[in-house]
């Protein structure tokens, strides 16, 4: 494109006529027209050294915590500072019959949902609904009778070709409620129970898990704890909060007989409501509703694995 001249003719300077007094004639500085008077033309800035550059935000360090239950399998990335999700959680419903061969596969599609999350080698941690001994697990509840005496940290490890690390889900939940819910900053003896289709527990002494307790089949006034005080058996006798709080005060006042714990954690879907029924209770030991509920599991564990990680 040819560009076309500029024609506006410059105007000289007018001389301005002196006065009586003066020594010097002023002077007005020439009349700036055409493109000139409408272009400004600045100096490029200087780019700025890597030394003056604000320092991106570093990523915050992530695991992955995968809770396998009696109805779902689900799983989430965890920030590990601050004990929230760092993105959406994933659930897969539990296959039937929940054998080894037939959860495995489900919990390598939930963790491929969320391969994105994952960093490094960094282990997976995985809740399972049973006492597990050194990745083994010891017994079964809410899934099939098979998998007592399975290797399951061998089986996922196997399943999704990087190390995992697999708890006991109320020692799960029960970690997550110390490191970042309702006992986080409390030394000494924590007690934190799961109020359920049965009663899960998890001991905690100084920030240490004592694994596998499983205080909920303790025998209390001649039955097994859970099948008079758990969740479900309020449901199933249909029983006032008043009545099914005198239950809970005869088996949370012999566990502190038993443990003397500085502080008792109450989690469970239950726990939502504790304003029903925790005030009914009288206790030496503070006792406190939980507060990351449903999450409680995931972040425990990959957690408890980002711990593990670290010892090795």
């Amino acid at each position: 494109m040819t560009e076309t001249p500029d024609t506006t003719a410059e105007t000289p300077a007018e001389t301005p006529t002196g006065t009586a007094g003066d020594t010097a004639p002023a002077t007005t500085a020439p009349a700036t027209t055409g493109r000139a008077a409408a272009t400004t033309r600045r100096r490029p800035a200087a780019p700025r050294s890597a030394a003056s550059r604000p320092a991106a935000p570093a990523k915050p360090r992530l695991g992955l915590g995968i809770d396998i239950g009696g109805s779902g399998i689900k799983g989430a990335p965890v920030d590990l500072e601050a004990g929230t999700f760092a993105a959406e959680r994933v659930r897969i419903e539990t296959p039937q019959p929940a054998t080894p061969s037939a959860i495995a596969p489900v919990v390598a599609q939930v963790v491929e949902q969320l391969g994105d999350h994952l960093q490094g080698d960094e282990p997976i941690g995985i809740t399972f609904p049973a006492v597990i001994q050194h990745g083994i697990a010891r017994s079964a509840a809410n899934v099939d009778e098979s998998w007592i005496g399975t290797d399951a940290e061998s089986l996922f490890s196997d399943a999704l070709g990087r190390p995992v690390v697999v708890v006991n889900d109320a020692d799960a939940a029960g970690f997550a409620e110390v490191t970042f819910g309702a006992a986080k900053g409390i030394h000494g003896v924590v007690l934190v129970t799961t109020l359920g289709t049965g009663i899960g527990s998890a001991l905690i002494v100084d920030g240490r898990l004592v694994p596998n307790t499983e205080l909920g089949h303790l025998e209390v006034g001649g039955h097994d704890a859970e099948k008079k005080a758990a969740d479900s058996a309020r449901e199933r006798h249909d029983l006032s909060w008043a009545q099914w709080a005198k239950r809970l005060q005869r088996y949370y006042s012999h566990l502190e007989d038993l443990l003397w714990p500085d502080l008792i954690v109450v989690g469970g879907g239950v726990s939502k409501k504790h304003e029903k029924f925790l005030p009914l209770l009288d206790l030496r030991t503070p006792i406190v509703p939980a507060h990351l509920l449903n999450d409680a599991g995931i972040i425990g564990a990959a957690s408890l694995a980002a711990q593990a990680a670290e010892k090795r």
